[in-house]
């Protein structure tokens, strides 16, 4: 038998599929040197989660991250990494813990940009109409766009940083550069007049 979606059904989910990519927005945090920041999420059996990362400013742009299970067993661990992503699927219900740390570092702060989305778990999927089942395949495909969004930004926020840092720079050195041109011009001034004045013996 034939299943009809009424307008306010469909509706619903269509506002649903808008503001999901909205809720999935970047969170930044500010590591200092030689310090972690934790977060957690609390899950059930089946539920997926997946964190995405990408270190903006700071040092070698690079950071530690692990995420654990609620016992403390380490489901996977990423070194020194500029950018990453670590998906899992929930083994036991409770709180799932994730770390960032900057603890290798010792003089240089992090900026970290990263997103949290998930999927809830629910049984008997295999009767979940099409229609949401599409819905739930539209979400998962706007978040990932949004992600990719937010690696932009961030990858465009670094290299500004950087050609401003180098820009800088160069405009510092060429400023000491001229400093010491006019200097070693003054000086060969005053030692080639030196020898053209006429020394008088009283």
């Amino acid at each position: 038998m034939p299943r009809f979606y009424t307008p306010p059904f469909l509706f619903s989910c269509l506002t649903i599929l808008f503001i999901i990519p909205f809720l999935v927005s970047a969170h930044l945090v500010e590591i200092p040197a030689g310090k972690k920041e934790c977060f957690f999420e609390d899950l059930h059996v089946h539920d997926k989660m997946t964190v995405t990362y990408q270190v903006g400013e700071g040092g070698h742009l690079d950071i530690d991250f692990w995420l654990s299970d609620p016992t403390g067993r380490v489901l996977g661990k990423q070194i020194r990494q500029s950018t990453g992503q670590l998906a899992i699927t929930a083994e036991k219900d409770g709180r799932h813990e994730y770390c960032f740390s900057n603890q290798m570092s010792a003089i240089a702060d992090k900026m970290i940009s990263f997103n949290v989305h998930g999927v809830i778990y629910v049984s008997g999927d295999d009767v979940v109409a099409p229609i949401e089942r599409e819905i739930r395949q539209l979400a998962s495909g706007l978040a990932s766009v949004k992600d990719e969004q937010e690696y932009i930004v961030v990858r465009e926020r670094a290299h500004r940083n950087t050609a401003e840092s180098t820009n800088a720079r160069v405009k510092w050195w060429s400023v000491l550069q001229t400093i010491v041109l006019f200097s070693v011009v003054a000086w060969q001034v005053y030692y080639l007049k030196s020898f053209f004045e006429v020394k008088r013996v009283i």
